[in-house]
C-alpha cells in the first residue's frame, strides 16, 4: 500500500506521518502543489494507492492579505492533485482536509455533513472551493475538522467567546486513520465530543501564561464564531 501525504510540515501533517509511518511525505521543494508539472511528476512516479491532501494556506489573516497565494494553494493546488490522480487512473483513494470554518458559525449550532456551507472569509471560501474541486473525483472523502497542536498556544491570547468541538492534531490524525481504514466517501465530520472555547483549548493544550481576549478586542477579517461540528455519518472523539 503506497500512501502519499501533502502538507507534512504542518501540525496535522506531523501527526499524520506518525499515524502512517510508511507514507511518502514530499517536502514543498519536492512537490509544490501550485506547480502542476511537479504534482504530475511526483504522483505519476510514486503511484500512490492513497493520497491525503493536507497542504493548505490556513491563516485567516494571511489568506485575506494574500488572496492570490491562498487561491493558488487551496483551490488550484487541489485541482492539480485531482488532475494528476485522473492521469494516474489507478482508483487512488483521495482524502481532502477541509475545515469547520466553511460554515457561518453565527449561532450556537452543531453543523452536520448535511448542513449548507456559508464561508465568512477568504480562507474558508478557498477551502470550500477545494471541496467543490473534489467533487470531480469519485473515490474521495472530504473531511471537515478543527484541531490545534499540543503545547504552547502560538498567540499571546486566546478567545473566550469563539467555540468549537476541537481536537488536537493527533486526535484528528487518529480519526483520519479510522476513516481511511473504512475507505469512506463523501463528506465526513471528525469532531470532538464537547464544545469548548479557544481559551479552554489553549489551556488543555498545555499552554502557560496565555491571556484572555474577546471578539471585541479583535480587528481583522470576519471570523467564524462557533465552529462546532456534529456528525451523522461517523463517530465523535474525546480531546486529549
Amino acid at each position: 500500500m503506497k500512501i502519499l501525504i501533502t502538507g507534512s510540515s504542518g501540525a496535522l501533517g506531523a501527526s499524520l506521518k506518525k499515524a502512517f509511518p510508511h507514507a511518502f511525505s514530499p517536502t514543498h521543494n519536492e512537490m509544490d502543489i501550485t506547480d502542476a508539472n511537479a504534482v504530475n511528476k511526483t504522483i505519476l512516479e510514486h503511484k500512490p494507492d492513497t493520497l491525503i491532501h493536507a497542504a493548505a494556506l490556513v491563516g485567516i489573516r494571511d489568506c485575506d492579505e494574500n488572496k492570490e497565494k491562498a487561491w493558488l494553494v487551496n483551490a488550484e493546488g487541489t485541482q492539480n492533485i485531482v488532475s494528476a490522480l485522473k492521469k494516474l487512473n489507478n482508483n487512488c483513494y483521495l482524502v481532502y482536509m477541509s475545515t469547520a470554518c466553511v460554515f457561518a458559525g453565527e449561532n450556537e449550532k452543531y453543523y452536520t455533513e448535511e448542513d449548507t456551507p456559508s464561508p465568512k472569509n477568504y480562507y474558508s471560501l478557498t477551502k470550500l472551493c477545494g471541496e467543490i474541486v473534489m467533487r470531480q473525483y469519485e473515490n474521495a472523502c472530504i473531511i471537515r475538522t478543527n484541531f490545534a497542536p499540543k503545547g504552547q498556544w502560538k498567540y499571546p491570547k486566546a478567545f473566550t467567546d469563539r467555540f468549537g468541538t476541537y481536537l488536537f492534531a493527533d486526535n484528528a490524525a487518529k480519526g483520519i486513520y479510522d476513516v481511511w481504514k473504512e475507505k469512506k466517501r463523501g463528506i465526513i465530520h471528525i469532531a470532538g465530543d464537547k464544545r469548548i472555547s479557544m481559551y479552554d483549548l489553549a489551556l488543555l493544550a498545555g499552554s502557560k501564561n496565555v491571556g484572555k481576549m474577546t471578539l471585541e478586542d479583535y480587528k481583522g477579517p470576519a471570523l467564524t464564531i462557533d465552529m462546532s461540528l456534529s456528525t451523522k455519518r461517523w463517530k465523535k472523539y474525546k480531546i486529549g
